[in-house]
């Protein structure tokens, strides 16, 4: 911290003293750029004072400077940094509501996590804005924001969820990395957005990746068929590592994810992120309520609340995930482009891999993080 009295002879002493390559003291408690106000001549060292003194005074200034530049890069950056967070946020989101799912299924684990969302976003909104429920909210925002909720969190997270527990959260994550391109080639066939070679180039980059990790190819085994010679009885060409099914409901959440994302975006129109996140979470809410009541769930639903391994997981996915994963996410966007936040927002599939290895004990092979890492690339190949 810069002292808060200097004495005359240290104003002397510091007068345009050099601090760094950019920035000058200019004899004041205030530092200012040299492009600023360039100075008339070069800056001569100290010649007055304790040079201890000047070099605790120096020493000062500098860190004053460095966390006035820590400050800048974060107003400067604050999508990016969003986003970013959002990635860390996935990744514990997805760790835990796999553990959740496979001990009380993924349509309780949906319901429950998107009314423990709801309070915490209440909680938040309270607090900030003096509302419980989202105020201010116009016609505009409520339709698109609850389209968006209906096709994101209940279409899109009834199929990932149902994904975690098929093929787990790793590769669920690896296949919603098509999400940002999914957007993308969704608003070029609907909505006549441009698409350049690049960013076909990036699509089939982040294919090549993904294929990498769930395809891989059969080995030449004799196949017992009756009649037909043993040096014709070879089997060749790929099969899928993991189930098909889980995979096809993995793409569901990534594409549920993607069309919600562009709905979000055009429904917020500089509405407050966590009070649109809160308009979605209540149609998510009534989507699965209506889903439970159909498919006749509800016996399961004390039992899940009783279950303390279950919801342990699902608070922390709760608090990570629709708090504040998909609250920053809508910060990410509306601070910087999409196509940015969406590529920062997708590298979960490497993030993951620690994890997965830590806690599930998952064999992951250098293929398959080779393949994670081919992904996310296309994806930034796509928007960068």
């Amino acid at each position: 911290m810069v002292p808060a009295r200097l004495t005359e002879r240290d104003r002397t002493s510091l007068k345009h003293l050099k601090i760094s390559k950019f920035i000058y003291f200019d004899g004041n408690i205030n530092f200012r750029p040299f492009f600023e106000s360039p100075l008339p001549h070069t800056p001569a060292p100290p010649t007055h004072g304790s040079a201890k003194r000047m070099r605790v005074i120096k020493l000062n200034l500098t860190l004053t400077i460095f966390a006035a530049k820590i400050d800048f890069m974060l107003q400067s950056h604050a999508g990016e940094l969003a986003a970013l967070l959002t990635a860390v946020f996935w990744t514990f989101t997805a760790l835990a509501f796999e553990s959740a799912g496979k001990r009380v299924g993924s349509l309780t684990v949906n319901l429950i996590r998107l009314l423990m969302a709801f309070i915490f976003l209440g909680t938040y909104t309270r607090i900030t804005g003096g509302q419980f429920f989202p105020a201010g909210a116009s016609y505009h925002n409520w339709v698109w924001l609850s389209l968006s909720g209906m096709v994101g969190f209940v279409l899109g997270d009834l199929f990932l969820f149902r994904a975690y527990i098929v093929v787990g959260a790793r590769v669920s994550m690896l296949i919603m990395s098509l999400a940002p391109p999914i957007a993308a080639l969704m608003g070029w066939l609907i909505m006549g957005e441009t698409m350049s070679a690049k960013s076909f180039a990036g699509m089939a980059v982040t294919l090549s990746g993904i294929s990498l990790v769930i395809l891989t190819r059969e080995k030449n085994e004799l196949i017992p068929v009756p009649g037909i010679p043993a040096k014709k009885r070879k089997r060749n060409g790929f099969r899928f590592t993991y189930p098909l099914a889980g995979l096809l409901l993995a793409f569901g959440g990534a594409a549920g994810q993607a069309t919600g994302l562009v709905l979000s975006k055009y429904g917020m129109d500089g509405y407050n992120a966590f009070a649109a996140t809160q308009i979605r979470v209540i149609t998510g809410i009534a989507g699965f309520t209506i889903i439970y009541t159909i498919l006749g769930r509800w016996h399961r639903f004390l039992p899940a609340l009783s279950n303390r391994k279950a919801m342990g997981g699902i608070t922390i996915g709760a608090f990570f995930g629709p708090f504040l994963g998909v609250s920053f996410s809508l910060l990410a966007v509306k601070f910087t482009s999409s196509g940015i936040a969406a590529t920062i927002m997708s590298i979960v599939p490497v993030l993951i891999i620690p994890f997965s290895i830590l806690i599930f004990n998952e064999k992951i092979t250098l293929r398959e993080v080779f393949g994670a890492f081919i992904a996310i690339a296309g994806v930034a190949l796509f928007f960068l």
